[in-house]
């Protein structure tokens, strides 16, 4: 998705009015950033997360993963930092409830974005600076990062930003009503993160999905070279180069249960593994197809044809895949 062609990839879904829905632990002022944990033989999601005080439903968002995935040793976890609802959440059932569970019951959500304050957050959720602090679990001083996501009790995330500059870029109506603003914003997920991965990670999430482990290394070779960092002209951004909007659509519609994480490396390769699985079932398993609709967009391609730079791009992922599959 590295061409202005790649806008056209809105056309393989048919976009309803959608909230962003994406989650990213919140931490406060005295929390360390994210770190990186390799694994070894042996390691589980659950003696990790055990290890590192958080729960293996955090640690599993946190990296894009199901809760009862298998690890590959060798392969690269982002541990998340800690906050006063993780050390909480950690100790298990029998211990008291962290105050963010107990104060947001079927709330809502909300992206933090630059330049947010929590009080100002507060004000147009028709909340006390106090009360969002306390449904967080946060400092009510200390800075937010942004990015990561606000529980928002009883409050939608409309609600959150209906008054912020730029919100309504929040929601799309149709691929035509997109708001170019928007596309290229970034602040809008999925973020850049300075991070690489190996083919065998991006084989080993795609197996897990349904999806060839050599198409999907092959996919994510030709996009970005296993990088999170790339972010293209059209706005398209990490490993698998996934345009905003289309990231909203794959977590409302095909992430199911597991949210993506909006600043993961390895969530990113799962959006576009999902991307890819529903693109195969639709041009039933045709691996050239459905490349090519990932690069042009389904639509566009059954009602054009395969432009001449599709099948270019086609060309290099299948010779790609092959490579990938004898490896």
């Amino acid at each position: 998705m590295a061409s202005t062609e790649r806008s056209e990839t809105l056309a393989a879904v048919d976009l309803r009015v959608i909230s962003v829905a994406a989650t990213m632990l919140i931490g406060p002022a005295s929390a360390s950033a994210s770190i990186s944990h390799v694994v070894t033989a042996g390691e589980s999601l659950s003696s990790i997360a055990t290890s590192d005080g958080l729960t293996v439903e955090e640690l599993a968002v946190a990296n894009g993963l199901s809760p009862e995935a298998s690890l590959l040793e060798g392969s690269t976890l982002t541990i998340p930092p800690q906050t006063a609802a993780t050390s909480e959440s950690a100790r298990g059932a029998g211990e008291t409830t962290s105050s963010a569970e107990a104060a947001a019951p079927n709330g809502g959500s909300y992206v933090v974005q630059p330049g947010d304050t929590l009080s100002a957050i507060a004000v147009r959720a028709g909340m006390s600076t106090d009360a969002l602090a306390l449904a967080n679990g946060i400092d009510p001083a200390a800075p937010l990062l942004a990015g990561s996501v606000l529980k928002m009790p009883g409050v939608s995330a409309e609600a959150a930003s209906s008054e912020r500059p730029g919100a309504q870029a929040a929601q799309i109506a149709s691929s035509e009503d997109v708001d170019e603003a928007a596309e290229s914003s970034a602040s809008a997920p999925p973020y850049p993160t300075e991070e690489t991965v190996r083919p065998s990670e991006v084989g080993s999430i795609a197996a897990q999905n349904g999806v060839p482990a050599s198409l999907a290394e092959a996919i994510a070779s030709e996009e970005s070279g296993f990088t999170n960092q790339l972010t293209s002209s059209a706005g398209a951004r990490g490993v698998m180069q996934i345009m905003p909007e289309t990231w909203r659509w794959i977590g409302q519609e095909l992430a199911g249960p597991t949210p993506l994480a909006p600043a993961s490396a390895a969530s990113n390769v799962r959006g576009g593994v999902l991307l890819l699985r529903s693109l195969l079932e639709a041009t039933g398993g045709d691996s050239g197809l459905a490349a090519a609709s990932y690069y042009q967009g389904l639509e566009s391609v059954r009602r054009e044809g395969e432009a001449p730079e599709t099948e270019e791009y086609v060309s290099k992922v299948l010779a790609l895949q092959r490579q990938f599959a004898v490896e």
